[in-house]
């Protein structure tokens, strides 16, 4: 099988086990019934992702991750960009390790990917819940 998940740094981080991750996220999305074409994982710093958020979406607010979305058809294809500096951050504010919390932005983004949603409280609470499913997988 060949490796069609890509992890790229534009700051001084590297994940611990980009194997078993992308395992991970490739089981998630075939769980999902949704096949992985290209996935990229952009890791950056918070004035890198602000940019991209003023370039492309008009928000001038910090954020930790933004999702493009360019799946045609059934499989999954995409740029995820993801602020370490915000997610050490959520870490503190929802005290959980760092690991967890990059994990689950990580699936938030291929959850978003897969159709779900987190305008509403209700789409929230779905996108919660199917993290979790998902952030147990790992081991």
């Amino acid at each position: 099988m060949s490796n069609n998940i890509f992890f790229h740094y534009t700051c001084p981080f590297q994940l611990k086990d980009e194997g078993k991750l992308t395992l991970w996220l490739k089981q998630t999305a075939q769980l999902e019934k949704k096949p992985v074409n290209e996935l990229h994982f952009i890791f950056c710093d918070d004035n890198y992702l602000i940019n991209k958020n003023q370039q492309y979406l008009n928000h001038d607010t910090y954020t930790d991750i933004i999702t493009f979305d360019y799946t045609e058809n059934e499989g999954l294809c995409g740029d995820i960009f993801i602020s370490v500096e915000r997610v050490k951050e959520n870490a503190i504010t929802f005290a959980v390790p760092f690991d967890e919390e990059i994990r689950r932005v990580m699936i938030h983004g291929i959850l978003h990917l897969i159709g779900y949603n987190d305008k509403s409280d209700k789409e929230k609470e779905m996108m919660t819940k199917k993290e979790n499913q998902y952030l147990t997988l790992f081991c």
